[in-house]
């Protein structure tokens, strides 16, 4: 449970970050980490057209460089973009101001082919974690770091796709942030169980969002 929902504990390790949205509404807020990639994000994006429903894509700039017009794709759906970094580092591997910097090079690619700018200040920081001078950078730089209410472990391979839809049904909650992955590692789960998962967040009454 410290893993798919998140302890009280870790969340006060960054107190100004988003973990969970208003526990009063009935809304879930999904959210896509990792892509875009040809082999993931375009089944995503059927899907999500399939149930109209828009989700927040935290997108990996070298990814976005690689794969522009599967971005511009998810602009163009209206879903919201967040900064995953440039390269997908983990921050307690590298020093600040090169985490910084490889932050940064993500935006400005996210700039370049974002050409409505549909996408927000948000920053989800790969793995969960960063050093607590890189937070507070990110936080003076103007960004919204947003974590997670549910991660659904799509990219475990000691999962079956049946126990990741388990885990979406086990620990969703209203104002839920649900993480999923647009990866190659969580692609065969996610062909399998997004439709469901989603389709069961419907039948429990869930509202779907997000970030403003």
């Amino acid at each position: 449970m410290i893993i798919e929902q998140p302890a009280r504990f870790l969340r006060w390790i960054y107190p100004h970050a988003i973990w969970r949205m208003d526990p009063s509404e009935k809304a879930v807020y999904l959210t896509f980490d990792d892509g875009p990639i040809p082999e993931a994000t375009p089944f995503v994006l059927d899907v999500l057209a399939r149930f109209n429903i828009r989700a927040t894509f935290f997108v990996v700039g070298d990814n976005v460089r690689k794969h522009p017009n599967i971005f511009r794709q998810v602009v163009e759906a209206g879903h919201r973009i967040g900064n995953h970094t440039y390269n997908h580092i983990g921050g307690f591997r590298w020093l600040s101001w090169k985490y910084l910097e490889n932050t940064q090079k993500a935006e400005e690619i996210i700039g370049k082919y974002d050409s409505r700018a549909v996408h927000s200040f948000l920053f989800r920081p790969p793995h969960g974690w960063m050093r607590p001078l890189q937070y507070r950078a990110i936080r003076r730089q103007g960004y919204q770091i947003i974590m997670w209410d549910l991660v659904t472990r799509d990219y475990s391979c000691r999962l079956t796709a049946d126990e990741v839809l388990q885990n979406v049904k086990r620990y969703a909650r209203n104002g839920s942030i649900i993480t999923f992955h647009d990866s190659l590692r969580s692609i065969d789960k996610l062909q399998k169980i997004l439709p469901s998962a989603l389709q069961w967040l419907i039948d429990q009454g869930y509202q779907f969002r997000v970030f403003d």
